[in-house]
């Protein structure tokens, strides 16, 4: 009894195709540097490099607020505007309108 060759399983006779898809396959999904995990990890750093530059953009504003408020006149503006601080012969109103109001929408 004679067997037929059959040309597409000539390549897996050949031992280091197989070893070799082996590998492959076990680099991409199994080893602990595997592709995956690389590209979880490039998300991640993706996301950090965003929020990188976010505080970047916030030390900036901060840091105009900061000299902003080393002059006598950026430190009054200040003071008056977030707590409401005056002078002893001044008087203030906090005029507060009706679409800034907190109300209870439960009425």
């Amino acid at each position: 009894m004679k067997f037929k060759k059959n040309k597409y399983l000539k390549p897996f006779k050949n031992v280091f195709l197989p070893i070799g898809a082996g590998f492959i396959v076990w680099m991409l999904f199994f080893d602990a540097n595997s592709w995956i995990i690389h590209s979880e990890l490039n998300a991640e750093i993706d996301d950090l490099e965003t929020e990188k530059e976010y505080y970047q953009k916030e030390i900036i504003k901060d840091k105009k607020e900061l000299k902003q408020l080393e002059t006598e006149e950026g430190l009054e503006k200040f003071a008056r505007e977030r707590y409401y601080m005056k002078h002893d012969n001044e008087e203030i109103y906090i005029i507060e309108y009706e679409d800034s109001l907190k109300t209870d929408t439960n009425d």
